[in-house]
């Protein structure tokens, strides 16, 4: 049952994110996850209301704390999607996100095989490979001095790949932290998490506006835009909950690997509607990734 509702959960999170990076390029980052974040919190707030159940301040405050790292996170990987091809930003997020709760499960006293640490090893690798873009060209290289060290390391952080794997290490302090909030019963963690990405959401847009002028860039207009936003919202609010109840009956390290499979389908996805294209050392690393989380799956 746990391996069904984490692979279910991946589902969700692939075609959430498809949807929401599709936004997210025809807006902003912010604008997509201020319709996303709201949605999302309202299915989680109906489904612990029609499931019932309770759970202490103390669980509580965990999932709290989850939706700040998550929410850090959706904002971080919204910009990667609208920087990099979602072919790249999806498994370099993903891979970053299962290699951390494999460790704290492993530190908790999650037993796990020779096979499943190769495959994290493994996941490690593919995220350098799948992460190498093209240097372009070489223009402006004549360039010298602390201004064009300094104009080249905010590119560097600003990439796609780079931002792809912070928000993967936020991921995973979510998937951990959530984690922790699931021995109480019921959605109410839940609930609390998603609370927690709202204000991060709202964090980012107030000091937007008092500090950028507000948020850059075209509105998220227009039925179609909008309704794509909130079904990746309401998507992404499905697989919370579905992780969140493999995690609580399962170990942590499984329920997190199979939930990190979910760039299978928004690759897919990207392939079939922008048509993207790997270069072949990336597409090492998508093999290496599928082997690493094959291991780490069988094992």
């Amino acid at each position: 049952m746990v391996t069904v509702l984490a692979l279910g959960a991946a589902l969700a999170y692939g075609v959430a994110d498809f949807l929401g990076g599709a936004v997210a390029r025809r807006s902003t980052a912010l604008k997509a996850l201020a319709w996303c974040v709201p949605m999302g919190l309202a299915v989680v707030l109906l489904s612990a209301l029609v499931t019932g159940g309770g759970t202490g301040w103390g669980q509580m405050a965990w999932g709290f704390g989850a939706g700040l790292a998550g929410g850090t996170g959706l904002i971080t990987f919204y910009r990667a999607l609208a920087r990099g091809p979602m072919s790249v930003v999806a498994p370099v997020s993903a891979l970053t996100a299962a290699v951390l709760p494999v460790a704290v499960g492993t530190l908790r006293g999650e037993r796990l095989d020779a096979m499943v640490l190769l495959g994290v090893l493994l996941c490690v690798v593919a995220i350098g490979l799948v992460s190498m873009e093209d240097g372009g060209n070489k223009e402006g290289a004549s360039d010298t001095g602390a201004e064009s060290a300094t104009s080249g390391l905010r590119r560097l952080l600003d990439s796609g790949p780079v931002m792809a794997a912070v928000s993967g290490a936020c991921f995973g302090i979510f998937f951990v932290l959530l984690k922790t909030a699931g021995d109480g019963g019921g959605l109410w963690p839940l609930v609390a998490a998603r609370a927690g990405n709202l204000v991060v959401v709202l964090a980012a847009l107030l000091f937007m506006a008092l500090f950028k002028g507000g948020a850059a860039g075209p509105p998220v207009a227009g039925r179609t835009l909008i309704g794509l936003a909130l079904l990746s919202g309401a998507l992404d609010a499905g697989a919370n909950a579905l992780y969140f109840i493999a995690a609580r009956d399962g170990m942590l390290s499984l329920a997190a690997v199979l939930t990190s499979l979910y760039p299978a389908i928004t690759v897919l996805l990207a392939r079939a509607a922008y048509s993207e294209r790997l270069r072949a050392v990336q597409r090492v690393g998508m093999a290496v990734a599928v082997a690493g989380v094959a291991l780490v799956t069988v094992g």
